[in-house]
């Protein structure tokens, strides 16, 4: 099979996936330290497969040219900024990121909400697919008002009717996070002020939701007397979380993401913050076997958990760190060590070894 028949049958794979099962779920959050550090976190979850996920570092200057529905014939595009990123299927997808200038993006699911243009060869000098449009965002831009004023300069196309569409998170150094949606053809950026994405309904439904729990407070309900000898109290901790959605549908992700972080304690350093957005997101892991059918044959026997990764990036200290369903053990890559003139473009396994290591404890 040749090398652009293999693109495109790893794009068309990835963007179907909602097509055929619910396995795909993404989770952002926002977390600010008090030295102003901007912390962008979130989970990728895919149940049906191994994603063969990589991190890659594209140094400045690395040139790619764009695939379309008919080859790898869109736009051509060298990288102005050096960036490091999480690939899916293929080197080219680069699925989350952040680039030597403090700008992060990344794609989340976005099944049955959003329109892409209808795909034109004509075009195909200022075309790209989807999958691809995180890349393009990290090689070129700096901020978020850059991304905005380029994104009439090209057209985001799908490989084909069936699959489906995605939305991104996009945020600069300067804290400013928008979602980029694409509805009727046209790109719509919605100011992320909440910090949170997930994936379907649109982001200014997921919005209006939240107002459907205007009754959840952190702490605990205060005790109510409803006769003499008889008063309701609080069973244990965080009563006034009470009612608050537990299941790993978009809507209900998106409410327990927003009060969590909204209660999340803010810590002094990007650092500490960035731990605390792992601690948050592991609530946000999907074991696998929730998202098939009770003994269904389509569970595969090599996923640990349908979250395969989770990223945090310090858009300050430009530092991007990640663990996946088969190592907990949080791994970063700094990015001011590296090279963007000198370094190579490299893509690694994210996992050395694909087994959680255990420390055992000798007592003598």
């Amino acid at each position: 099979m040749n090398t652009i028949k293999k693109l495109l049958l790893a794009a068309a794979a990835i963007m179907s996936a909602a097509v055929f099962n619910d396995a795909a779920a993404c989770t952002g959050i926002t977390l600010v330290s008090k030295d102003t550090s901007y912390v962008l976190a979130r989970t990728c979850e895919w149940g049906g497969s191994f994603l063969q996920s990589r991190y890659v570092v594209v140094p400045r200057g690395y040139t790619q040219t764009a695939i379309t529905p008919t080859g790898t014939n869109g736009v051509v595009f060298t990288a102005e900024y050096g960036y490091v990123g999480i690939s899916v299927m293929q080197d080219q997808f680069v699925t989350e990121g952040l680039n030597e200038a403090g700008l992060s993006a990344g794609l989340f699911f976005f099944p049955g909400y959003g329109q892409y243009e209808e795909y034109d060869r004509k075009n195909n000098s200022s075309t790209l697919v989807d999958v691809q449009l995180a890349a393009w965002i990290l090689g070129n831009f700096s901020t978020v008002d850059e991304v905005i004023g380029a994104m009439d300069r090209i057209h985001v196309v799908a490989l084909s009717p069936e699959t489906q569409t995605a939305h991104w998170r996009i945020g600069d150094a300067s804290g400013r996070q928008v979602v980029l949606e694409i509805v009727g053809g046209k790109p719509v950026f919605h100011e992320n002020r909440l910090g949170v994405l997930t994936n379907s309904p649109g982001f200014e439904w997921q919005m209006t939701n939240l107002n459907n729990y205007v009754n959840l407070y952190p702490g605990n309900a205060a005790p109510n007397k409803l006769a003499e000898g008889v008063t309701l109290a609080s069973f244990g901790a965080g009563t006034g979380f009470r009612g608050i959605p537990g299941d790993v549908t978009p809507p209900s992700r998106f409410v327990r993401a927003a009060f969590y972080k909204a209660t999340a304690p803010q810590y002094a350093t990007g650092f500490e913050t960035v731990k605390e957005t792992f601690q948050i997101l592991n609530n946000f892991d999907i074991p696998i076997g929730i998202e098939h059918a009770s003994g269904s044959a389509a569970i595969p026997d090599n996923l640990p958990s349908a979250t395969q990764w989770t990223t945090s990036s310090d858009l300050k200290a430009l530092r991007f760190y990640y663990r996946t369903a088969w190592n907990s053990t949080v791994r970063c890559i700094d990015l001011r060590s590296i090279r963007f003139d000198k370094v190579e473009f490299i893509s690694e396994p994210l996992d050395k070894v694909m087994d959680q290591p255990v420390e055992y404890i000798r007592i003598k």
